[in-house]
C-alpha cells in the first residue's frame, strides 16, 4: 500500500533507508519523513496469536520470540525485531502494540482529546514521533494548511471558557495544561494522507527548538473485528 499524498503537497519527504530517516532535518513545509518499504512476511499471523485481555496490549521482544510461527510469520517477526533494535540504538523508546481500539475520551463531548482526533505531539526537548502500521488500518496525517487549531474556532472557544474557572489571564495556560491546544479541526475539503502499511515514518513534534510546524496526525477508526499492529515512539 503506497502513501496517498496530494500532488501539490510537499509535507512528506520520502527516503530509502533508516539512516536518512533519522538524519535528514525537517525544513519548510516538510514535517514528515517516511522510509517507504514493501515488507515481506505475514504480520496477521502474529496479530492473531496475541490474546487481548483489554483493548490494547504491548508485545515485547521476548514474547515475539516465543511465538510458534510459519516461515512467513518468522519473516514478519524478524522485521519487527529489527525495527525495535535500530530505533533503540538511535535512542528512541519504541513500543509495539496490538490494538483492538483506543479508549475514547468522553469527558467533554464537544471536544474529545483522544488519539482519534487530529492532534500534534508536544515534547519539552527536541524529539520526534516515529510510527509504523504493519497490519490493520494505517495512521493518517493532515497538511497544516488544511487544518485549524480547535481552540481558535470561536464556537469551541466559547464552550471551553465555560469550563474554565481560573483567574483572568490564565486561560491560555489552561488550554495547554488540558492539552486542548494540541487538537485540530480539518477544514472543508481537507484531504487526510494515509501513511500506508509497512512504512516507517518520522513526524515533527511541537518542541522549543522546532523549525517546522508539528505534524498533525490521528489514529484511524478500526474496522469491525480487525486489530492493528503498530510501532510507535
Amino acid at each position: 500500500m503506497m502513501i496517498n499524498i496530494p500532488p501539490q503537497g510537499r509535507q512528506i519527504q520520502y527516503v530509502k533507508n533508516f539512516q536518512d530517516l533519522v538524519s535528514i532535518p525537517f525544513h519548510g513545509n516538510t514535517n514528515a519523513l517516511c522510509w517507504t518499504r514493501e515488507l515481506i512476511g505475514d504480520f496477521s499471523e502474529i496479530v492473531n496469536l496475541v490474546t487481548l485481555d483489554e483493548n490494547m496490549a504491548e508485545l515485547h521482544p521476548d514474547e515475539l520470540l516465543e511465538l510458534q510461527l510459519t516461515e512467513q510469520g518468522q519473516r514478519a517477526r524478524e522485521i519487527l525485531l529489527h525495527d525495535l533494535k535500530v530505533l533503540k540504538a538511535h535512542g528512541a523508546s519504541p513500543t509495539l502494540n496490538v490494538i483492538q481500539s483506543y479508549e475514547r475520551d468522553d469527558s467533554y463531548p464537544f471536544f474529545p482529546t483522544d488519539v482519534y482526533s487530529f492532534h500534534v505531539d508536544r515534547a519539552p526537548i527536541p524529539v520526534d514521533t516515529f510510527l509504523c502500521t504493519y497490519y490493520g488500518e494505517p495512521s493518517e496525517i493532515l497538511p497544516n494548511s488544511q487544518a485549524e487549531q480547535k481552540v481558535l474556532v470561536s464556537e469551541i472557544r466559547e464552550e471551553l471558557k465555560k469550563l474554565y474557572d481560573g483567574g483572568a489571564g490564565y486561560f491560555e495556560s489552561f488550554l495547554s495544561e488540558q492539552f486542548f491546544d494540541l487538537h485540530y479541526l480539518a477544514k472543508a475539503n481537507a484531504q487526510p494522507i494515509s501513511l500506508g502499511l509497512g512504512h516507517l515514518c518520522r513526524l515533527a513534534t511541537d518542541h522549543p527548538n522546532s523549525k517546522v510546524p508539528p505534524c498533525i496526525h490521528r489514529a484511524p477508526q478500526e474496522k469491525n473485528g480487525q486489530k492493528r499492529l503498530l510501532l510507535i515512539c
